[in-house]
């Protein structure tokens, strides 16, 4: 082995074991949230920073799943993410498709004023979606939260979409309007499974931010504690003078679970679809 090349071995070797380091302080502390589902609350509190239970206990999920109703909270947060994301991504692709293809009176501006909506914070808004949401008798519903949540411009999400749409070539869509199709079935037939890229990357993005949310769900689902998400159902579990920490922990890894499950099964289409979006 000559000398450049085992150089280069070294300097291999020692960016892995740094990356391999970091990379386990970024994931300890969620390797300690899934083993502090498993210990007593004894064991939690005696090894505090330990990874491994002394014995694996069930109590804290079963527990938490049912005596918390987090059964309950988890059929809640599943079907408004499901609802929530299929609303976002049929409204940024349409009107990426739209912007992305298509010359309009007023384009620029309409950009504008999406790109400025970016800094307004989502605080700000609670009071109006709220009421919103109230005038339509909606408060302390599924759909509700749903509508609330699928509401905004999504900017981040219609850039995307409108980017790769105008990489995509024009006899792709002119073949299509040959045979026949106008602007939905171009839409549907033609562009949307081109976007599959991008379409997986905003269902991630969407759900993990739709399954985290916590001050919208919690105003609009005050007065019907049925209706909770994972993330009120867990703050709603803390005590006021006791905490149950094990307990805690095990509604964490229940929440967080799904998520990184999501994001294994699509994780090759969100890396496509930000190098598309870069690329465009």
């Amino acid at each position: 082995m000559n000398r450049g090349k085992l150089i280069y071995t070294v300097k291999t070797g020692i960016t892995h074991l740094l990356l391999i380091v970091i990379g386990f302080f970024w994931v300890y502390p969620f390797l300690w949230m899934f083993s502090a589902s498993f210990k007593t609350q004894e064991e939690f509190f005696r090894d505090k920073l330990s990874l491994i239970p002394g014995s694996f206990q069930f109590d804290n999920i079963i527990r938490i799943w049912t005596k918390a109703n987090f059964n309950v909270y988890f059929v809640n947060t599943l079907v408004v993410t499901a609802g929530t994301t299929l609303l976002v991504l049929i409204m940024t692709s349409m009107s990426g498709y739209v912007l992305g293809r298509y010359q309009f009176f007023g384009k620029q501006a309409l950009m504008a004023i999406f790109m400025a909506s970016i800094s307004i914070p989502l605080v700000s808004t609670i009071i109006p979606v709220y009421e919103v949401i109230k005038s339509m008798g909606l408060v302390g519903t599924k759909l509700g939260l749903i509508l609330s949540g699928a509401g905004g411009a999504h900017v981040v999400f219609l850039l995307l979409f409108a980017g790769y749409y105008r990489q995509i070539p024009n006899e792709l869509e002119e073949a299509a309007k040959i045979d026949g199709c106008g602007f939905f079935q171009t839409y549907f037939r033609v562009m949307m499974p081109l976007a599959t890229p991008i379409a997986s990357t905003v269902i991630i993005m969407e759900s993990i931010w739709t399954w985290n949310a916590f001050m919208l769900p919690l105003v609009l689902t005050l007065n019907n504690p049925s209706s909770r998400t994972l993330a009120v159902g867990l703050y709603a579990f803390r005590g006021e003078n006791t905490v149950d920490w094990t307990g805690i922990a095990a509604g964490g890894s229940i929440s967080v679970i799904p998520i990184i499950a999501l994001f294994i099964l699509l994780q090759r289409y969100f890396v496509d679809g930000v190098a598309g979006a870069v690329k465009s």
